[in-house]
């Protein structure tokens, strides 16, 4: 008992080397709202919550994210590097109780005839039976700074399978969504397909009259076949998501759910994306996060090494006994005891220093990594909120022009019927058309992307299940 205060009480008196972390403040800058502006993203409202997916009202999407993020195998491995943490975590911690040892041996022989006891027999067992108890008292702080850091790992585990989780997420909605988008401009592109096919058999009827010649037939013809040609990658794209998708959740692909290949239009947003500002989005980050935690346990280690220099203190105690036969071991025997303090101090300080410098020379590579993904954060959300600002109003531009090509269209194909315009009119009509239709299909499925990309960079909030 006197053993068990005396060590409480060196311990509470003790002092921990080396630093003190103090977490790093971000500039001012940086906490500052975005350099990029656009209507379809919101500064002023809440951030954005850890299920965003969820703004798109897609119930298959919702379930499709839901797989991901039971089974996909990226997720599984992020969560066995946080379980081997936290197990690291209660082997350091372990050290802050006392260690118990307890052994035993037992070996049958025959002594020598001059070493016999007299009336004892020269063939026997000898068993010895001990207890061992060790306390290392941490004055220094070597302990309590071991915890520490492997706190700052489980810390920036926890992060990093967070980042994990947010990159599947917005994995798997890409997935999606390019496999929807690729169905939708596939639906463009047959359509396109159809209108031609059309003005094929209308050159055809006006050949056979003789108001056209075979050149203006084949002209319209091979605009026809070319925008056929665009059918195929189509198709492969959206094959090539559909896999994707059944990989990200974990399937093989054929066991990806019919209803997935149900929707054919692109995903949408009905309101502005709530992206916040610099201070919401790094105390969001789980990158930022993890790097934060990685430099508060770079910063103890220096505390780790630090201690080296100072000497190491354990208290400890054993009990045992050896004896002739199992039955003496702890009966006719007497115990023998030991109690008192080991001090261990290295007289040569220099491999301790340079473990020291070594700990220093982490702990700022730590510091500019954590600088260096706060920079990188905010560079990804204006870089996507550019991309999405552009995207936007390129759409809006493209639709004008669908718009107006449309028009031009049909009245390009009346006037042609009335005989008031050549086909090579027609054929620049017909072209101007397909393609402003083909480029406002792909128009929505960029901004489809960019905004994904959005969503990513903005950490989505993870929310621990």
């Amino acid at each position: 008992m006197r053993f068990f205060i005396t060590a409480s009480a060196l311990a509470l008196g003790a002092c921990a080397a080396g630093p003190n972390y103090v977490a790093p403040t971000p500039r001012a800058a940086a906490t500052a709202p975005f350099v990029t502006t656009t209507p379809q993203a919101a500064s002023t409202a809440p951030a954005v919550e850890g299920d965003w997916w969820r703004l798109y009202n897609d119930p298959v999407l919702d379930r499709l994210v839901a797989d991901a993020l039971k089974a996909n195998t990226d997720i599984r491995v992020a969560v066995a590097h946080l379980e081997r943490a936290r197990a690291s975590l209660r082997e350091v911690q372990a050290d802050r109780t006392p260690q118990v040892n307890v052994g035993g041996s037992a070996q049958y022989g025959r002594l020598p005839a001059s070493q016999r006891a007299p009336g004892a027999d020269r063939e026997n067992w000898v068993v010895d039976a001990g207890l061992n108890v060790a306390y290392e008292v941490d004055l220094f702080g070597r302990v309590s700074r071991n915890v520490e850091a492997a706190r700052g790992d489980v810390g920036a585990a926890e992060a990093d399978t967070n980042a994990v989780r947010v990159a599947v997420a917005a994995e798997t909605t890409r997935a999606y969504a390019d496999a929807v988008s690729s169905a939708e401009r596939l639906d463009v592109a047959r359509r396109i397909v159809a209108l031609l096919d059309q003005s094929v058999a209308l050159m055809r009827k006006r050949e056979q009259a003789g108001l056209q010649t075979p050149l203006d037939t084949a002209r319209i013809q091979t605009l026809r076949d070319q925008r056929q040609a665009d059918i195929p990658p189509l198709q492969a794209q959206r094959q090539s998501a559909l896999f994707r998708l059944a990989t990200l959740t974990g399937r093989a692909p054929q066991e990806l759910p019919a209803e997935v290949a149900e929707r054919t239009t692109t995903l949408k947003l009905d309101e502005p994306i709530p992206v916040g500002d610099g201070a919401a989005l790094l105390a969001r980050r789980p990158d930022v996060r993890a790097a934060e935690r990685r430099l508060a346990a770079a910063t103890a280690r220096i505390g780790v090494a630090t201690a080296d220099l100072y000497p190491r203190i354990t208290l400890g105690g054993s009990v045992g006994s050896t004896g002739t036969g199992f039955g003496n071991v702890f009966g006719a025997n007497p115990l023998t005891w030991l109690l008192g303090p080991l001090l261990n101090w290295s007289v040569n300080q220099a491999p301790a220093r340079a473990r020291i410098a070594e700990a220093e020379a982490d702990s700022k590579a730590a510091l500019a990594t954590f600088d260096g993904t706060l920079l990188q954060a905010l560079e990804e959300t204006e870089t996507a909120l550019t991309v999405y600002a552009r995207a936007l109003e390129r759409r809006t531009a493209l639709q004008a022009a669908s718009n107006a090509a449309g028009v031009a269209a049909r009245i390009t194909r009346a006037r042609q019927r009335e005989g008031q315009v050549d086909s090579l009119e027609l054929l620049d009509a017909e072209r101007t058309l397909a393609d402003t239709q083909a480029n406002l299909a792909a128009a929505d499925a960029a901004i489809s992307r960019a905004q994904i990309d959005l969503f990513r960079a903005l950490g989505g909030g993870w929310q621990k299940s």
